[in-house]
């Protein structure tokens, strides 16, 4: 039976650590805050929007950032408590679709097709999620509502913070026809002087330059944003538990040059990662860091597991053997890193008899941390192994 025509949801936390910090401390609110290290080598991760009218924003360098908005208040961040209430924000989109799929710590995806007889309009759903996540939270999420994804993402931006925006069918063109070419996913500053030179500097001036033109000029980038010109994007919003991989990346405001910030990344990608695995009841048996440049050059770096695991350890140490080969030879700063869990299947599959012993107590821990996430937030609890890291505490992720 046909569902009839999709309806994507896509919900994004307004300024979300720097939103917590305020929420939590009344001091704070209504001033510029800025969520990171304070240190000589300190990131922004977050920046609340009475310091991004400074020009401040993540991913930033915290001197920087100070520079600009010398009143801001630097506040490190609390992993445990941004992952307790986004285990509350995840668990509002679970009561409206079993289609949810986490983008980040605070996004997500959610597949509404089909749901009107049930739930209502759209509109009204997302009405209905915007107050419960502000009732439950005493936060601000965007949402926005549109036949697919990339729509729908680029709806949510439209109208922050605290908006609610819905892309029609017929109305597509007209929203997106206007707008600047950095609004197309993957368009980041140096793709956008280059598609100036070009001469193309709206949405417009790229739907109306013929694809072959596109893919002659960019390669399969200029296929890319020749489609999303168009308003397509055929992307299913994929659950963990059905998905082929279990991903997470993060795309930087500006390229990230220190390999210690992006390996810190890594390690707090690779947990959320092996969590989610475990979470879906899979294990993985190929782990991949995908890694891209400024000038948008995609590579990945991809090895296989002696086994399938669910391990927080195995999981991470993959990923960070792969990333350290990679820098040793020709590290280049990264505009996005990203961290995957493949070759996924059911959990518990035998072990070799030497790793039996320790592969169970390994689950044992990951268990005990997984309960302690579940009562207290995700980053509640860190295992010994990662305090050593260089700029863990400021990992993006947090």
């Amino acid at each position: 039976m046909d569902a009839g025509p999709r309806v994507i949801l896509h919900v994004d936390m307004d300024a979300f650590f720097a939103s917590v910090e305020q929420l939590d401390n009344p001091a704070l609110r209504g001033r510029p805050v800025l969520v990171g290290g304070a240190g000589g080598r300190g990131v922004v991760a977050a920046a609340s929007y009475e310091a991004r009218e400074f020009g401040c924003r993540s991913a930033m360098p915290t001197a920087v950032a100070r520079r600009l908005c010398p009143q801001a208040e630097v506040v490190r961040p609390r992993g445990a408590r941004y992952r307790e209430l986004s285990d509350v924000v995840f668990g509002i989109l679970a009561e409206f679709s079993p289609l949810v799929q986490p983008l980040s710590i605070d996004e997500a995806f959610v597949d509404l097709t089909g749901t009107g007889a049930l739930l209502g309009e759209p509109i009204a759903v997302g009405e209905r999620i915007r107050a419960r996540i502000r009732e439950r939270t005493g936060l601000t999420a965007s949402v926005g509502i549109a036949p697919n994804k990339f729509l729908a993402k680029l709806a949510s931006d439209l109208d922050k913070p605290d908006g609610l925006v819905v892309i029609e069918p017929a109305r597509i063109h007209d929203v997106l026809d206007p707008l600047p070419v950095s609004r197309l996913w993957g368009v980041g500053a140096s793709a956008e002087d280059h598609l100036h030179r070009l001469g193309l500097r709206t949405i417009a001036d790229v739907r109306a330059t013929p694809e072959a033109v596109l893919a002659d000029r960019l390669g399969d980038f200029g296929r890319h944003i020749a489609r999303l010109s168009r308003g397509e994007d055929d992307r299913p919003v994929v659950p963990d538990r059905e998905a082929k991989s279990i991903s997470h990346e993060r795309t930087f405001g500006e390229n990230l040059g220190d390999p210690g910030e992006v390996l810190s990344v890594i390690d707090g990608q690779a947990e959320d990662v092996a969590r989610r695995v475990r979470a879906a009841g899979v294990a993985a048996r190929r782990v991949t860091v995908k890694i891209r440049y400024g000038d948008f050059e995609t590579i990945t770096r991809s090895d296989t597991l002696p086994e399938p695991t669910d391990g927080t350890g195995e999981l991470r140490e993959a990923a960070r053997t792969l990333f350290r080969r990679w820098a040793e030879r020709q590290f280049r700063p990264v505009r996005l890193i990203g961290v995957a869990a493949a070759d996924l299947g059911p959990a518990g599959a035998q072990l070799g008899l030497f790793d039996q012993e320790r592969r169970e107590r390994d689950h044992r821990v990951d268990e005990t941390a997984d309960e302690i996430a579940r009562k207290f937030g995700r980053g509640a609890i860190r295992r010994a192994s990662t305090l050593g890291n260089p700029g863990r505490g400021s990992s993006r992720d947090k």
